[in-house]
């Protein structure tokens, strides 16, 4: 048991990110990330630490590398979605102006055609 200490701990902390998410409205993309690298880094850490003879040591270095390297992750992709949500909403507003002009146009056409 005392080698799979360090697995139980990593799994107790990504569950609590989990909940504490959940309770928060959902993870963020950056959360997701973090939680996910840090399962994965821990999962991993205890293979190799297994070989070294820590499986707990190795859980929870591991879990700790993943989930600051998932959270950079995370944090670059959650960037990217902001980015491409501001451009979505100008697109939006470009095309109602658009709508807006043509309309205008098709109004001053009528005014010049009944003269």
């Amino acid at each position: 048991m005392k080698q799979y200490r360090g697995v139980l701990i990593a799994l107790a902390g990504a569950a609590s990110l989990a909940i504490a998410g959940c309770a928060s409205g959902g993870l963020t993309t950056r959360e997701k990330g973090a939680l996910g690298g840090a399962a994965l880094g821990a999962g991993t850490g205890a293979i190799v630490g297994s070989q070294t003879g820590d499986a707990g040591a190795g859980a929870l270095i591991g879990g700790a590398l993943g989930g600051v390297g998932g959270a950079v992750v995370g944090d670059q992709m959650q960037g990217q979605e902001q980015q491409q949500t501001e451009q979505q909403k100008q697109l939006e507003e470009q095309q109602r102006e658009i709508e807006r002009q043509r309309q205008e146009l098709e109004q001053l056409k009528k005014q010049q055609g009944g003269y």
